[in-house]
């Protein structure tokens, strides 16, 4: 047995013994204290435990009391029940909740999820638009705010921890996770890191620099992520190598960490990508030497879904060598998330056997326990039931109609700069609204929705673009509907302009990496068949710019609104001139794909739409 181990047995006899409560369950003694207090108490098995982040799907109440689970998390689409409501999800997180209570010590779990553009995995919750959307809106407050109306929605289901905000800096398009990035340019992602604010909270003036801090009850635990340089893999291919120097890497990907940790994110998610060949995950340099050591980051970090079976490839070729490697460099939690028996075990053995240091596990989970006692869930484990209402609320609903109003970028308007297409009349007298993309909600929030890839269809509650267009347009106007008309359809329908939507559509991670980017082909038919005939306003539903130089002529107005979520009515706000168009492209639009990676600064820059373009109309509101 370990002298600390043995320690803990007698510290907490002698508790039992006496009346006075230990230090660690004094919600008036220091959160240091605490700690201390607690990781004295703790034998090997149950701080490995705390070490220990697991899907519900194979979590019960006897695995988490006897192997001493510290988290468990939903992966993407992992629900109690399809279309679960929230009180649903509040009950199975206090479910969980309830058994990890009962166990010797009481240490409460950190139920973790991707809650990365509102409380996307929950039916009826608001979808906010995608970071790339909310990085042409260049409106750092606006994104705390989503940020504070997120936290409310996930800690309305008793979940206490979202694995937000992804501060990628994206520098190729190709990768598929490029809509999750705010911006190619490290700056502005910097600025967005604001929406840690509303996430957790403003830690209050003379907060020390780099501790965690969770505001309170209405706030939920933080996660920066990909550390460091998921964005700048070559050839844009997820989970690969980012070749850099150590000064390009400080210069582009460190950036917007220091501010995340400057605001007080209380967790760090490590990347599975590479940095010149050696797996983020095993990286000590980065993560034990240059984010604990260097930028004094006091939180946890934790690593990515199955990560550290993917050190090695194939993935899981020598799991004892991953466990060593992780643990060693200074992963604190690890998100198993299934084989946690196997993961037990190997750790177990490695500790006993000297590989790993009881230094390093105490490390990891002082780091664990220290946001835990922050986010105050000793105190307050259970759901708030009385934020419930939260989910989905009028409130939020509006925040998310204004995010789209700011995201849309204006590309072109009118064929020539005298004749402008936008804003459009309201009082047409017959109009065309085309393309799938128009009437689908699903399409509209794109990936991370309901499910892990998104799908098509009504998947949850929102307005769609059309609906937006009819409830904007005068109640004598005919809005046709027509998900791929030809172009006898479109001339012989007496319409006075039409609205065409195209895009891609839903995906994440690998499953979005893609070499060509063009627009999907029917997207290009529905262009040529209707904007040949009609005059038409052409709307981009994309986690990224696309191939559309070749189709521009044909269009008189273009308009990319990202991947909007389910508040569509704001893109009509700004289609017809209640409101002007306020986005700047995030991202440089380029003219195709061999000249990617093209980003603002490059030497060789020649863009269709450079950085920071975008047109307005000069009428309607703005804000």
């Amino acid at each position: 047995m370990h002298r600390q181990e043995k320690r803990g047995k007698e510290l907490h006899c002698a508790a039992d013994d006496g009346a006075m409560p230990p230090i660690y369950k004094d919600p008036g003694r220091p959160v240091e204290e605490r700690v201390e207090d607690l990781l004295a108490r703790m034998t090997l098995a149950e701080k490995i435990g705390q070490m220990t982040q697991i899907e519900r799907l194979v979590a019960d109440p006897s695995v988490i009391q006897n192997y001493f689970i510290g988290s468990i998390l939903s992966g993407g689409g992992s629900a109690p029940a399809p279309n679960a409501s929230p009180s649903a999800w509040a009950d199975m997180v206090d479910g969980f909740q309830t058994a990890a209570l009962s166990t010797r010590l009481g240490i409460p779990i950190i139920y973790g999820i991707d809650a990365v553009h509102g409380h996307n995995n929950v039916y009826g919750a608001t979808i906010f638009p995608h970071n790339v959307g909310l990085g042409a809106t260049r409106d750092p407050n606006l994104v705390q705010r989503i940020g504070a109306a997120t936290a409310l929605e996930v800690r309305a289901t008793g979940i206490p921890y979202a694995f937000a905000p992804c501060i990628a800096v994206c520098r190729d398009p190709r990768w598929g996770r490029c809509y999750e990035s705010y911006s190619e340019d490290p700056e502005l992602v910097q600025q967005m890191t604001q929406i840690v604010f509303g996430l957790q909270g403003t830690p209050p003036e003379g907060y020390p620099k780099g501790a965690p801090y969770v505001g309170g009850g209405s706030n939920v635990v933080a996660c920066a992520k990909h550390y460091v340089g998921d964005g700048g893999t070559t050839g844009g291919i997820d989970e690969s190598n980012t070749v850099a120097t150590f000064n390009e890497l400080r210069r582009i990907h460190l950036p917007p960490y220091y501010n995340a940790i400057a605001a007080g994110v209380a967790t760090i998610m490590v990347s599975y990508s590479s940095w010149n060949g050696v797996k983020m995950s095993a990286n000590k340099f980065l993560i034990s030497t240059m984010l604990k050591q260097r930028l004094g980051f006091q939180g946890f970090t934790i690593s990515d879904w199955e990560a550290l079976d993917r050190i090695t490839s194939p993935p899981d070729a020598n799991y004892n060598y991953s466990v060593n490697v992780a643990i060693n460099a200074g992963l604190d939690m690890v998100m198993v998330p299934m084989n946690y028996q196997g993961f037990i075990n190997l750790m177990t053995a490695q500790v006993n056997a000297g590989q790993i240091s009881q230094d390093r596990i105490d490390d990891a989970v002082r780091r664990i326990l220290r946001v835990k006692f922050l986010a105050g869930l000793f105190e307050k484990p259970m759901a708030d039931r009385s934020l419930l209402q939260m989910v989905g609320s009028e409130e939020h609903r509006n925040l998310a109609r204004e995010a789209v109003r700011k995201s849309l970028v204006l590309l072109k308007n009118g064929k020539d700069s005298t004749n402008p297409m936008l804003p459009l009349s309201k009082n047409a007298p017959k109009i065309l609204v085309a393309g799938a993309h128009a009437n689908d909600i699903g399409l509209q929030c794109g990936g991370w929705t309901i499910t892990w890839q998104g799908s098509r269809g009504n998947t949850t509650v929102g307005t769609t673009i059309l609906e937006g267009i009819k409830n904007a347009v005068s109640p004598t106007t005919q809005v046709d509907y027509l998900v791929s008309p030809d172009s006898g359809n479109a001339a012989n329908g007496g319409y006075s302009y039409a609205v065409v939507v195209v895009g891609e559509p839903t995906y994440t991670e690998m499953f979005g990496d893609n070499d060509n980017l063009t627009i999907p082909q029917d997207g290009i038919n529905l262009i040529q068949n209707v904007c040949s005939v009609v005059e038409c306003a052409v709307i981009l539903i994309s986690g990224r710019p696309l191939v559309v130089e070749p189709h521009l002529p044909l269009m008189s107005a273009f308009v990319a609104a990202w991947l909007p979520g389910s508040g569509g009515q704001g893109v009509a706000d700004v289609l017809f001139g209640d409101y002007d168009f306020q986005g700047k492209s995030p991202r440089t639009w380029f003219k195709n794909v061999n000249q990617l990676p093209m980003n603002i600064g490059d030497q060789s820059y020649d863009p269709l739409f450079p950085y920071n373009f975008g047109l307005t109309t000069g009428v309607g509101k703005t804000g």
